[in-house]
């Protein structure tokens, strides 16, 4: 995992909060995608497509910090 060591923070939380949450009305896509699949109405694949790439540069971003402070409690 040392490719996402290499992305910076600054970067990933920019994608996170644009990407993350546009379109920014009336309802953020990621919010509205997470109730779809909590709702059981994410059957169609572009639902799921829309999903994953909204919300991918947030799971990088909790990813990333989870190994930082990993890293540092082992250090």
């Amino acid at each position: 995992m040392s490719w996402l060591d290499k992305i910076p923070y600054p970067l990933l939380i920019l994608l996170s909060l644009t990407l993350g949450l546009a379109p920014f009305s009336p309802v953020p896509h990621l919010f509205e995608k997470v109730a779809m699949l909590l709702a059981g109405e994410l059957v169609r694949p572009v639902d799921v497509f829309d999903l994953l790439l909204h919300a991918s540069p947030v799971v990088l971003l909790i990813v990333k910090v989870g190994r930082s402070l990993g890293l540092s409690r082992k250090r």
